[in-house]
């Protein structure tokens, strides 16, 4: 047996294929179930005792050389600048997969292109933003709870420094260097104190509207959202507005929508209600209109904002909020048919 391992450990040493058949029949003749090292190995079990080591060894030692001498085939055929050649120009080239947008990309820009159809232009506004434009001058109360260091993230405590918690900070710097009429939206990404889990983030994207004129009431509001929600969701979603409280809008509402799994009947996703709430809205607060330079008595308007990933969430049904954030390549190229 040591002969016969020696002359295979010699004809391995200098193996060589022409193309990827030749090497798939290398590795088949020396290392296929019925391989002539494996039959080797088969008849190990009638070695003597005394040569089991000595032959053991030199048997493992034969398998890897085969292995790696079959393998250094592949590579050199795969990549021919290894062996030394030239590469093929004439070879079809490999191809490259696509990039694809982001979900929230996706959505954001679908919700943008929605209410540009009722006339809303863009309007952004910076992150690091000051107390007066994220609290103040939207009728935040001093002790509000929002304001407290659980909510927000402080840049600079004593020089009122703060990561925006909403986008409305964006819709008060409009007002306060623009006349009616307003009517703009505010996408953008907003941070607040939160524990991270599948529900909840410490950073997540917002798209608020604003729309101020003269003799805007809540009808259109009413008007515009049931306009987005069937934009949105299919021309068969209905709506419903819940009284609410925000500092900043009065009236305030929350809307919901019917479910667009079970169609309003009931089912785990909207618990059993038949409704899923996807944003809040309302009437500009006067004095918000006022804190802007803006005239309360003449002009009206209403206010309403949503959460990008809860939007995403109810079109794709993502379970856990963190995938969005993550760069997961493959939970991302589920959404290749959606760019």
């Amino acid at each position: 047996m040591i002969n016969k391992i020696n002359a295979l450990l010699a004809e391995i040493t200098h193996l060589h294929a022409g193309n990827s058949e030749e090497i798939e029949a290398l590795r088949i003749k020396y290392l296929g179930k019925k391989g002539e090292i494996t039959q080797l190995m088969n008849d190990f079990r009638l070695v003597a005792p005394e040569e089991k080591r000595v032959i053991g060894k030199m048997l493992n030692e034969l398998k890897e050389k085969a292995r790696l001498q079959i393998n250094l085939l592949k590579e050199s055929f795969d990549n021919p600048d290894v062996a030394g050649d030239a590469p093929d120009l004439t070879r079809t080239a490999y191809p490259y997969r696509t990039g694809t947008r982001h979900p929230l990309s996706i959505v954001r820009k679908e919700i943008c292109d929605i209410f540009a159809r009722l006339g809303f232009s863009i309007a952004e506004g910076p992150e690091i933003e000051d107390d007066w434009h994220v609290f103040s001058s939207l009728n935040f109360a001093e002790d509000h709870p929002a304001r407290d260091m659980q909510d927000t993230f402080f840049v600079k405590q004593g020089k009122d420094l703060l990561l925006r918690t909403h986008t409305s900070s964006v819709q008060t710097r409009v007002m306060e260097k623009t006349q009616p009429p307003i009517r703009i939206i505010c996408p953008g990404r907003v941070y607040r104190n939160e524990a991270i889990s599948y529900r909840a983030h410490c950073f997540f994207h917002q798209v608020e509207a604003l729309y101020v004129d003269k003799n805007v009431s809540f009808a259109d509001l009413q008007q515009a959202l049931l306009f987005f929600a069937r934009e949105m969701f299919g021309a068969g979603t209905e709506i419903r507005l819940r009284p609410s409280f925000f500092p900043f809008t009065e009236p305030s509402a929350e809307m919901d929508i019917s479910c667009n799994l079970c169609g309003g009947k009931g089912c785990p996703f909207c618990k059993h209600t038949g409704w899923v709430e996807i944003l809040g809205c309302g009437m500009v607060d006067p004095n918000v209109l006022e804190n802007c330079g803006i005239d309360g008595k003449t002009y009206s308007g209403y206010a309403l904002g949503m959460g990008i990933e809860r939007i995403a969430n109810l079109k794709y049904h993502v379970k856990d909020l963190r995938l969005f954030s993550e760069n997961d390549i493959r939970f991302l190229r589920e959404f290749e048919s959606a760019t």
